[in-house]
């Protein structure tokens, strides 16, 4: 098989030849001949590529301006230097540092720049599309297209014998295959290290259509970014398979169509495994829940055949949610609401605090709340949070006037209550961190935040408040409208985060994980969770820049997901969408459930729509808590390790492991479907079996001798005020502005 066919589905040859179609009598960007000897695969044919020589000024065209006026969009003795050093790009690097696609990209920049009206730059777009020759059936393959792309787009990629890259590409709109006849005549031909070492941002000056890079349209300059990384990643696979290093394994992966599911790995499999669950535990819990009257509140981690049966049951049983945290107290409030007498909670143990304290808040006093564990079922933020550590980082915040803590929603109550006593303080999730923050420096003149516990999530928070002081004004408007370039630049050093503490799930993104997905799906969709380390984080920003990716909560990632299918599906055309999961693989049973409703509800147009879920994690790593395993952990690591009582592997179908490429939480398996049926058939609880699940309320007292649930639940109550609002509270800020010289909250 060619090289082209390996890479490119076995479609890349025709396209490649396509290139050498000439159209003499209207071409700007002439064709010549490479007289260099063919790569394996390809005898007997002659290649063809774009000759810089032979571009007059890039159009051949005499000017619009008066006769005798020197054209302003591109000099000739420009291209005319150029040309003398670029019939074979491997030699030499014409000024200076440049390569030659750089300097392609810069005349290019130059030529658009010139021209002054959007409408001219469309018409000459428009031109280079008319000259792009045109991909022949056989390429345009569903192996062969772009993800990302609002139109259609083929790219087929291939190296010839001198070891030059060659690029073939179309698109049924003749915008796109303007854009693509451009990044064609830059690339092709170019030295596979010229191709990698481009980067977005030197499409950034491309003024093309509407305003510049990321500015008046977004969607045409995510063509420009998406066709240049599908380049790169076929450049990678070319370089890859001409070294004869083997390939690299892809991860797990779950492909979803309207028949059914397509499972790729171990991992997978085990994961569709609970997509169809048992019918008859189905009924066996819809009756039990229906006759007590009992509510079930679950996060999105669940296990799979956890979550598989749920799914199932909501259908016949409406007091069934599952959400991200923040939604499952409100949820619970309005299952009291419609007569639930029980609400159990399928979560970690702050979760099912809060749903307590908020039942007692709407006066629900005599609703249970059950755990599904007898055990601790813990959270390393929430431990980080209630650690020594974070109290002495709150006591420097209680130092500093004014300040305002921000506290992740994941934490206990407890934790809540003591920090709200030391700094006024308000809750926040992955969803509206940035913006509570950004409204909090807005509204509070010369204000301190202190984020926590996520060190992860602060870190990426500095950052991309570091991204935006580079920004327009224009660009942070449209994030937060109180704020511009100058106020984002003083509000750098104002904010501050804890540095201790993380998800040991998300904790798994790190570099290793990282580089197997820009070598592999660089040119999927890319979500992350905003409690990923920095390497995933700047990977998901990047493609998110170009509209291929989300940073966010799990509701976030979800609607994501949701959102990129329906398009798909708006435009009802053969297109394989692939997702990499960058969060805990329990989301996997919410996504199938709404990719397939999604589906469902088009049928003539899903049947050309296939949908891939990516799980970054190990299929072939066990998880053990031997002593060996734990002391090659960090110290924290070692001391959640000792605590659990469940660890995955691959044996109960998790392919889990906690030192390395794993994204699940085992805290989040210990809610398994037995304790919930158990808990449902024994209430109601007449003889106390179920005390140690039963969710215990706060009768503690704070320092300061106040109730830990009425003030643990206040940053909550701030926190809903804001979303409703999109202020902080005037309570909040008076606290702020009205404390105390020891540094407590004023009443």
């Amino acid at each position: 098989m060619s090289v082209a066919a390996a890479v490119d589905g076995g479609g890349a040859t025709a396209g490649l030849l396509g290139l050498g179609r000439s159209h003499a009598s209207r071409s700007r960007l002439r064709i010549c001949r490479i007289r260099s000897p063919p790569a394996a695969g390809w005898s007997g044919r002659r290649w063809r590529r774009l000759c810089v020589p032979d571009v007059r000024c890039l159009h051949g065209r005499q000017s619009p301006t008066a006769a005798g006026q020197d054209d302003p969009r591109l000099s000739c003795s420009a291209v005319a230097k150029e040309a003398a050093s670029v019939v074979s790009p491997s030699v030499g690097r014409p000024g200076g540092d440049e390569s030659v696609p750089r300097l392609r990209l810069r005349q290019l920049a130059d030529e658009f720049r010139a021209l002054p009206e959007p409408i001219d730059r469309v018409k000459r777009l428009l031109e280079y599309a008319a000259q792009l020759p045109p991909l022949p059936e056989a390429d345009r393959t569903p192996g062969n297209r772009v993800m990302g792309c609002t139109a259609q787009v083929w790219l087929a990629a291939a190296m010839d014998g001198a070891g030059q890259m060659r690029f073939a590409a179309d698109s049924d709109s003749e915008i796109t295959r303007g854009f693509c006849a451009c990044l064609v005549w830059a690339l092709d031909g170019a030295a596979p290290e010229e191709v990698l070492e481009m980067q977005t941002e030197d499409l950034a000056e491309l003024n093309v259509v509407g305003g510049a890079a990321g500015g008046k349209a977004p969607s045409r300059v995510n063509t420009w970014h998406n066709v240049l990384v599908s380049m790169q990643k076929r450049t990678k696979a070319l370089l890859a398979q001409g070294d004869g290093r083997p390939p690299v394994d892809p991860f797990p992966s779950l492909v979803i169509g309207l028949d059914g599911f397509e499972p790729k790995g171990s991992y997978a499999e085990a994961q569709v495994k609970y997509l169809s669950p048992d019918a008859l535990k189905v009924e066996e819990l819809v009756n039990v829940l229906k006759e007590k009257k009992i509510g079930v509140v679950a996060h999105f981690y669940m296990d799979p055949e956890v979550q598989g049966v749920l799914t199932a049951a909501q259908k016949l049983w409406p007091h069934i949610h599952i959400s991200d945290s923040l939604v499952m107290a409100d949820k619970a409030v309005k299952m009291a609401e419609a007569g639930c007498q029980y609400i159990t909670v399928l979560g970690v143990d702050f979760m099912s605090e809060n749903v307590r304290s908020i039942l007692d808040q709407a006066a629900f006093e005599k609703v249970d709340v059950y755990r599904m564990s007898s055990d601790q079922i813990g959270c390393s933020l929430a431990d980080a949070a209630a650690s020594p550590a974070y109290l002495t980082f709150l006591e420097t915040a209680s130092r500093l006037d004014p300040s305002l803590h921000v506290i992740y929603i994941n934490t206990s109550l407890e934790t809540k209550a003591q920090g709200h006593e030391l700094v006024p303080t308000i809750t926040c999730t992955s969803s509206n961190v940035i913006q509570t923050i950004l409204q909090g420096f807005a509204q509070v003149p010369d204000l301190n935040v202190w984020y926590g516990p996520d060190s992860y999530m602060g870190a990426n928070i500095a950052e991309l408040f570091s991204q935006m002081a580079n920004m327009s004004d224009e660009e942070i408007k449209h994030m937060h409208a109180k704020h511009d370039r100058n106020s984002i630049r003083s509000l750098l050093p104002r904010l501050h985060y804890f540095q201790d503490g993380t998800c040991i799930v998300h904790h798994l993104f790190g570099q290793e994980v990282v580089e197997r997905i820009r070598g592999l799906y660089c040119d999927a969709f890319l979500t992350a969770h905003f409690e990923v380390p920095g390497e995933m984080f700047s990977l998901a920003m990047e493609a998110k820049r170009r509209g291929m990716g989300v940073v966010g909560s799990t509701q976030n990632i979800l609607d994501f997901i949701k959102q990129r299918v329906q398009e798909a599906l708006d435009r009802g055309l053969d297109d394989h969408l692939q997702f990499v999961l960058g969060t805990e693989s329990g989301m996997v049973t919410s996504i199938v459930a709404a990719v397939r409703k999604l589906l469902l509800s088009n049928e003539s147009a899903s049947r050309k729509i296939k949908v891939e879920i990516v799980f970054p994690v190990s299929s072939d790593s066990v998880s053990k808590t031997s002593v060996n395993t734990t002391k090659q952990q960090n110290s924290s690591e070692a001391h959640e390790l000792a605590k659990l009582s469940v660890i995955p592997g691959v044996s109960t179908g998790e392919g889990c492991s906690i030192h390395g490429g794993c994204a699940s939480c085992p805290y989040m398996k210990m809610n398994s479907l037995s304790s919930l049926l158990k808990v449902a058939h024994q209430l109601p609880d007449r003889e106390g079996s179920l005390w140690s699940y039963k969710a215990k309320r706060f009768n503690s007292k704070t320092p300061l001798g106040r109730s830990v649930a009425e003030v643990g639940c206040e940053p909550i109550l701030h926190m809903r005020h804001f979303q409703a609002n999109g202020e902080l509270p005037d309570k909040l800020v008076h606290q702020i502005l009205g404390r105390h010289n020891n540094g407590l909250p004023a009443p």
